[in-house]
């Protein structure tokens, strides 16, 4: 990473000693398994997640993902969370454009409250394992398989059919980040769901074919509800939405905030009311404004009693705007030092490696590359 971004910035980086592995429970793991104490059955209680780098997070990604990152480092001693660069190229991208998406992410991750001392935050592909135990998973796993999943489905028709190897075999590379740490838990959304199964489906085909070797890693699944498209609330607010008021970003001004808001769709209806099926628009906007004030849908309701759906809308916005306020700043503060930013994402990776590297070592023994 730090000549990709050298070239980009023109920043001439002074060499820097690798940092020290400070999370006590991944470190004594790795001492224990380099002195050979720990056996195959051992199990180290261990979070991984990833997301991919496509900017400034929106709202969705936040009250669904990034706000659950932050409790589970708090609560866990041994946290990985990766920036997805690699899942990325699934999807044509701008080099320039991937080089700063993940400039952006990462500011907006930090912002949001993770921290770098109580996790391992690092991006993909500067740890070369992830890649390295695709492919050995990769030659487990049969094509049927990864052709049945909804995803790719999806995007290789939005690619005129002509999806790559790379947005087909991806879901083995999401094994791969998994399985690389021996994760026990993974926080995901209900569309990435499949693809947990299936990282739990090739782990049971190694270890049958190996030996015992892989935990089951379990899904986390967020509590709070699916944030929906501002402009069509039977779809899930998304980054490529070509609707740019359908999308609010963590980054957005209160003036952007408020005429997304303003404009959402909602019905012909004026009362404040939850029925996800027959009014989708204005239970959206209770969910969100739920999620960001701590309350419940119940609470919610009733301090809605007495508006009407426009005076509503300007609550949630005011709301968003509040919540995202502190967030912004930091976001902005952070995107002025491009320097912390990549020093974070390397001392992660080098921890990352450590943690990998003995247990790679042993699948690679396993497999019969040594």
């Amino acid at each position: 990473m730090r000549g990709l971004f050298r070239a980009a910035s023109l920043i001439p980086f002074p060499p820097r000693p690798v940092s020290t592995f400070s999370m006590a429970a991944p470190g004594g793991a790795i001492r224990a398994l380099r002195r050979g104490t720990i056996g195959q059955s051992a199990v180290v209680d261990r979070i991984f997640s990833g997301i991919q780098p496509t900017g400034t997070p929106h709202l969705g990604n936040y009250l669904g993902a990034i706000q659950n990152w932050v409790r589970l480092q708090e609560e866990s001693s041994s946290v990985l969370y990766s920036i997805m660069d690699m899942h990325s190229l699934t999807m044509p991208k701008e080099p320039s454009v991937l080089r700063q998406n993940i400039l952006d992410t990462t500011a907006a991750i930090l912002a949001c409250g993770i921290d770098p001392k109580k996790c391992f935050l690092f991006r993909q592909s500067l740890v070369p394992e992830h890649a390295e135990l695709a492919w050995i998973l990769g030659c487990i796993t049969n094509v049927p398989r990864l052709l049945r999943l909804p995803q790719w489905k999806m995007k290789c028709a939005s690619q005129n059919n002509e999806g790559t190897v790379g947005l087909l075999t991806y879901p083995v590379l999401q094994a791969a980040d998994i399985l690389l740490y021996k994760s026990t838990r993974v926080p995901v959304g209900e569309d990435q769901v499949l693809h947990l199964e299936l990282a739990q489906d090739i782990a049971q085909h190694f270890n049958k074919k190996y030996g015992e070797f892989f935990p089951m890693p379990k899904a986390i699944l967020s509590t709070t509800k699916k944030i929906k498209s501002l402009r069509d609330p039977a779809m899930k607010m998304s980054k490529s939405d070509s609707q740019k008021l359908a999308t609010v970003n963590v980054a957005d001004s209160p003036e952007e905030i408020v005429l997304k808001f303003r404009k959402a769709v909602t019905d012909f209806t004026s009362e404040v009311t939850y029925d996800p099926e027959s009014r989708p628009g204005v239970s959206n906007l209770v969910s969100i404004h739920a999620a960001v004030t701590g309350l419940s849908i119940k609470e919610v309701l009733q301090q809605a009693a007495g508006l009407d759906t426009a005076r509503y809308k300007m609550v949630v916005a005011e709301s968003v705007i509040q919540k995202f306020a502190p967030i912004r700043n930091e976001i902005k503060k952070l995107q002025e030092d491009k320097y912390h930013l990549i020093k974070v994402l390397e001392d992660g990776a080098e921890k990352a490696k450590e943690l990998a590297a003995p247990i790679y070592q042993e699948i690679r023994r396993l497999v019969g590359f040594q």
